[in-house]
Formats: structure tokens, sequence, C-alpha cells
């Protein structure tokens, strides 16, 4: 296969994948800007507080996404579509019966948050009442983590785009009418959001009937759902949820430990971490599509064009952190004045504005591999070397800490992407290549 073609089919993978990405932040900005206009600020801290609530909720559950992805796509490499329909039941049937248990606990897991989050009365009102609305969105958007990573395995990136954009639309549209239309303000707002996640997965539900009608025929429910046939689905997303855990370990470790150097500080964290975010939407498109085409060609048992995939993916990752740490250059401090207008928190982000030019070459390699070891199925690598690096990251700041202060929160997050990069560039031919030839 000519690289023209594979170029080809990889930007058909990616290009999609970039622009669903680039609406996900929309439905916290929407929400927040919508929130920013009902005249209250204790309105926007009800919204962050709420946000983060279901942050904690979901990010764990990203496995849904991830795992089905990489399963389905080596099923379509073996051109196996009883299997990839199996993979799909397991997957939404998961979502389901983790949105159920979400309800359950829902009234617990507020209240045991609120022990911890220090929010004034009027603030914690407003976000549980925001909260206890959008819960029950929760086997929609669950159900949609399946459908995206199903999609993908499937290698098609545009009804998952179609899905985001949807819902993102919808959710502006609906906030907005629910919450300052008729004057519902904050519960206006997680009704909207409510009735996105429903309609889009009513979205996905339609690109399904009309790309894969002819795949309906191999869905067996009650078969596929023993647990006897869910073992694999079930090993490969304990690792992953494992995985999620170590994300969640660095993210909120981050947060909380810039949070207790002042909130000046905690701002220019903040922010920073945000316009990183910007970067990784571009590279995580290629690594959608790194994971697509890698699960399709370990399925296929298809060495030659897999070697040629990772090669292509990763010339296109490390182009685009090339490009991001120029950007980032020339429009570092520029972008940070678009986030605030403190002047306070823009002079002392000038000391922290070269890590925006160090973090794309040093995290583009983590992320590419990501993907790509996510389409082997190689859970049980990518778990381990989570663990690794979430050690190396808590160890390097604590050594660190009392010489440079907070730089060395700094230290610790690049240090856990180097040592993710170093870790799975060694052991790929072990974990990924050798499963092509098998």
């Amino acid at each position: 296969m000519s690289l023209q073609i594979m170029n080809r089919r990889i930007l058909k993978l990616a290009g999609p994948s970039i622009l669903a990405n680039i609406t996900v932040p929309l439905v916290g900005m929407v929400d927040l800007g919508i929130a920013g206009r009902l005249g209250d600020a204790s309105s926007i801290g009800a919204i962050a507080v709420a946000t983060m609530l279901f942050d904690l909720l979901y990010w764990n559950m990203g496995f849904l996404r991830v795992g089905t992805g990489g399963y389905t796509a080596q099923a379509y490499g073996r051109r196996d579509f009883p299997d990839a329909m199996k993979i799909l039941v397991q997957a939404v049937g998961t979502a389901i019966v983790a949105a159920i248990f979400i309800w359950a606990i829902q009234y617990l897991f507020v209240e045991a948050a609120f022990l911890v989050i220090d929010a004034t009365p009027q603030v914690e009102s407003l976000a549980k009442d925001y909260f206890y609305i959008r819960i029950w969105a929760a086997p929609a958007t669950l159900s949609l983590f399946a459908f995206k990573g199903w999609f993908i395995g499937m290698q098609n990136s545009v009804s998952p785009m179609i899905t985001d954009i949807t819902v993102n639309v919808l959710n502006l549209v609906l906030s907005l009418f629910f919450a300052i239309y008729l004057g519902m303000g904050i519960p206006g707002i997680a009704l909207g959001t409510l009735v996105a996640q429903y309609l889009g997965l009513s979205t996905a539900l339609l690109l399904m009937f009309v790309y894969y009608k002819k795949l309906f025929k191999y869905i067996h429910i009650k078969g596929s759902l023993k647990l006897r046939e869910m073992k694999n689905f079930f090993v490969m997303n304990g690792n992953l949820f494992v995985r999620s855990i170590c994300f969640l370990l660095v993210y909120s470790g981050f947060t909380s430990i810039a949070a207790r150097y002042g909130d000046n500080l905690l701002a220019v964290s903040t922010i920073m971490m945000k316009l990183m975010l910007l970067y990784s939407y571009f590279v995580d498109g290629f690594a959608y599509a790194g994971e697509a085409l890698t699960g399709k060609y370990v399925g296929a048992r298809d060495v030659a064009s897999l070697k040629k995939t990772i090669k292509l993916i990763f010339i296109w990752c490390i182009g685009i952190g090339v490009v991001s740490t120029l950007a980032y250059l020339f429009a570092g401090e520029p972008l940070f004045r678009l986030m605030t207008n403190n002047e306070a928190v823009i002079e002392t982000s000038r000391q922290f504005l070269p890590w925006l030019l160090v973090m794309p070459l040093i995290s583009c390699i983590a992320f590419t591999w990501d993907g790509i070891f996510i389409g082997a199925t190689a859970s049980a690598a990518i778990r381990n070397t989570m663990i690794v690096s979430v050690v190396f990251f808590f160890a390097c700041f604590y050594l660190f800490e009392n010489s440079v202060g907070i730089q060395a929160l700094w230290i610790g997050y690049a240090a856990h992407l180097v040592v993710r990069s170093v870790i799975m560039t060694l052991i790929a031919k072990k974990e990924v290549i050798s499963k092509a030839t098998v």
C-alpha cells in the first residue's frame, strides 16, 4: 500500500475526530457562559462544582469508549462482524448497568462530596439542583461513550463527529431556551444538557440504522451478555479503569497541589492546563486514527501495514507538536490574556509559559502510543505504564519542591509524560507489533 493511500486513510479518520474533539469543551463553556449571564457569581460557582462532580463520576467510565474501540477495530480487521456487534451490545449493556448504579448512589455521592467541598450554602444548593436533574442523563451519556468507541473501531469517525456536534449545538440552544427564555435558571441549564444527551443518543442510533442496518441480524443480547462471553471485555476494561484512576490521580493531584500555593498560582496552573488541552485535541484526533488502524491491521494480521501506519501516525503527531510549540512561542501570552484580564495572574504566568513550549513535544509521543496500544488491546501494558508514571509524577514533585517550589509540579507532570513515552517505546514491539504476527 502506498504512503499516499495510507495518509489518506489516516486523515479520513483523524479529521472528523479533531473537529469533534474541538466541540467537547463547548458543553462546559456553554453552561458556564449561560450561568454567567444569570447575574449571580454563585451560579458560576455552582456550575463549576456540579461539572466537577460529573467529571468524577464519568472520568473512570472512559474505558467504555477506549476498550470498545480497540476490540471493535480488531474484529473489523478480521471481518468478524458478529463479534463487532457482540462488543457493542456488551459495551452498551455495561453502560446501562453503570448508569443504574450511579442513579442508586447519587444521593450518597453528592452528600459525601460536599463533606469535602468547601462551598457557600447558595453554591451548594444550586449545584445540587443542577446535579439532580442532569444525573438522569447517565444512560445516554455512558451509552454515547460506547457508541463513539464502536464507530471509531469500525473505521468511521464521521458518525461520532455528527453525534458530538449534535449534542453540543442542542445543549447550547436548549440550555438557553430553558434557562434564559423560560426563566428556569440553573435547573434550566441542567435540563438543556439532559435533553441534548438523549437526542445525541437518538442520533447515534439513527446513524447505526443508516450505516449498519445489515449487521443488526448479528445482535444477540442474551448470548452477548453472558458472563463467560464478557470475560475478555471485563479484563481489558478493568485494566483501563485502573488507567483512568491513574489519570485522575495526576490531574486532581495537579489541581489540589497548585491550590496550596494560593489563588494566583492556582489560576495560572488551571489556565496553563487548559491551553495545553487545545493542542491535545489535535493530537488525539490522530491517536484515534492510530487506534482504529492499529486494531484493524492487528485483526487482519497485516504487519507491513501496521508498521507503516505507526510510522506515519508519529510523523503527523510530532509535526503537530512542533507546530504547537511554535504557536505557543508567538501566541502564548495573547492566548493567556484571552482566558483572563487579571494583570497579577498574567504577570505571574510569565515564569511558567516556557512549559507551553516543552509540553507538546514531550506529550505527543505518549498520546500517540496510547492510541496505538489501545488499538492493539495491550491494556495490561497501558495499566502498568500509567502506574509507574503516576509514581514518577509525585516522586519528582516532592523531590524538587523544596528547591524550586511550584515549578516542581510541572517537573513532575513532564516526568510522567516522559516515563510513559519511554516505556511504551521500549515495549511496543512486544505489545503491539507481535500481535499482528500471531
